[in-house]
């Protein structure tokens, strides 16, 4: 079977626009959730999320991304190209420099699509009517348009594909990416996720079911707390990651530089409730098995690193220490550092795992765990009759440290039962 391998990486995130200093934010511990300035929030009980900020001199001033193109862009697109050609660059591709493109395939997950662009032509029908509706409303609001335009700007002529398993899609979107390079039906895969939906409509939805966070408005950088008593929910975010994919011998051949492999993928369904997973994590630890299983990893103690889904919601975060704690043992999974980077930058949905799976290949690279900050007191109170565990992991609190890592996990679970997880592997 072809080892795959990740030889890129762009991102963009509340922890910061770029790889380089979106990593080194997360690496420090810094919180960089805050107020909501999208829109006027205060009408909403939870007022906080993980926002982009300066991204026209991130990605439009800097030339990831077309001006004239970026127009016709809704703003989850316009992440996912800029992510993409940044992430094309750091694999070492250009225009001069570049593998066959019709063997270049592109694969986005994406959880809700262009939610921003369906609000305003929703304003527009109702206050003026549908022939005052925009052109583009409809190529700007489908989610395959993510896709559609990071082939277009990179001139990738294999499948283009969209994934949409809500906040596990872009863990899926790889994993769907790391079985079409094994399979040999493209050499190189651009994959990741992208988000875009610190909206009134999102937040609002979201808040209406009592997922948000709405205790920490005063203090939003202390908003999202994965693991400790005190969380209240989860905090919304935005952004884009996206990775490259290609096989060993492809890497290899270029002299790529190799962050890390992508080793193992496992995807399951809770088959549980539209919302809620399966408090017995069933399913999320039968992922877990499948994607160590699909990467050959035997001896879990070998597993050093966990990027947990770590959403600081009560449901998510019982069920998947739970989880670890069923697939490595008691013992075991006490061993292993686990953190939540989502403390830092928010959860971004249907970009999340991406995100993470990025996040966990820098891990790799720099030997470094990052943080879950927030964490100011164990959660260790417990429902017998419903079956709960004391939360009392290492979640790496507060502070990343430094440990050889030589295999890692990162896991993601969406609304609708959706389970994936991801294993990576360092490469000597």
């Amino acid at each position: 079977m072809r080892k795959v391998m990740i030889t890129g990486i762009g991102m963009l995130c509340a922890s910061g626009n770029g790889k380089s200093a979106a990593w080194e934010n997360i690496k420090a511990g810094k919180p960089c959730i805050g107020r909501i300035t999208n829109f006027d929030a205060s009408r909403c009980t939870s007022q906080v999320a993980g926002e982009v900020h300066d991204f026209q001199a991130y990605a439009i001033d800097s030339g990831l991304i077309d001006k004239r193109e970026a127009r016709h862009m809704a703003k989850f697109s316009q992440y996912a190209v800029a992510a993409a050609t940044e992430a094309w660059k750091d694999a070492g591709y250009s225009a001069e420099n570049k593998p066959d493109m019709d063997r270049v395939g592109v694969i986005v997950g994406n959880g809700i699509g262009g939610l921003d662009v369906t609000g305003e032509n929703y304003k527009v029908l109702f206050d003026r009517g549908p022939d005052r509706l925009s052109p583009l409303a409809i190529p700007e609001l489908i989610p395959n348009e993510a896709a559609g335009n990071v082939s277009i700007a990179l001139g990738a002529h294999g499948p283009a594909q969209v994934v949409a398993t809500a906040c596990a899609s872009s863990t899926d979107a790889l994993g769907i990416a790391l079985d079409m390079v094994r399979a040999g039906r493209a050499d190189v895969v651009v994959a990741g996720g992208t988000e875009a939906v610190v909206t009134e409509f999102a937040v609002g939805g979201f808040m209406k079911m009592k997922a948000l966070s709405t205790r920490y408005n005063d203090k939003p950088e202390t908003s999202c707390r994965p693991f400790t008593k005190g969380r209240d929910g989860f905090v919304i975010g935005e952004g884009a990651a996206m990775l490259i994919l290609e096989s060993e011998e492809h890497a290899k051949a270029r002299g790529a530089r190799i962050y890390a492999e992508l080793a193992g993928y496992g995807a399951t369904s809770d088959a549980y409730h539209i919302t809620a997973p399966d408090p017995s994590g069933a399913g999320a630890i039968r992922a877990m098995e499948i994607a160590l299983a699909d990467a050959g990893i035997t001896d879990r103690s070998q597993v050093d690193y966990i990027n947990a889904h770590g959403t600081s919601t009560h449901l998510n975060d019982q069920m998947e220490t739970k989880a670890f704690k069923a697939v490595f043992g008691e013992e075991g999974a006490k061993k292993i550092n686990v953190s939540s980077t989502k403390s830092m930058h928010g959860h971004l949905l249907g970009a999340a795992g991406a995100m993470e799976a990025a996040i966990t290949a820098l891990a790799i690279t720099d030997g470094f765990v990052p943080p879950t900050i927030n964490y100011d007191e164990p959660d260790l109170e417990v429902d017998v009759e419903k079956g709960e565990v004391p939360l009392d992991l290492n979640y790496t609190p507060n502070v990343g440290v430094k440990r050889d890592i030589r295999v890692a996990m990162s896991s993601s679970f969406g609304f609708g039962g959706h389970n994936g997880v991801l294993v990576l592997k360092k490469v000597s």
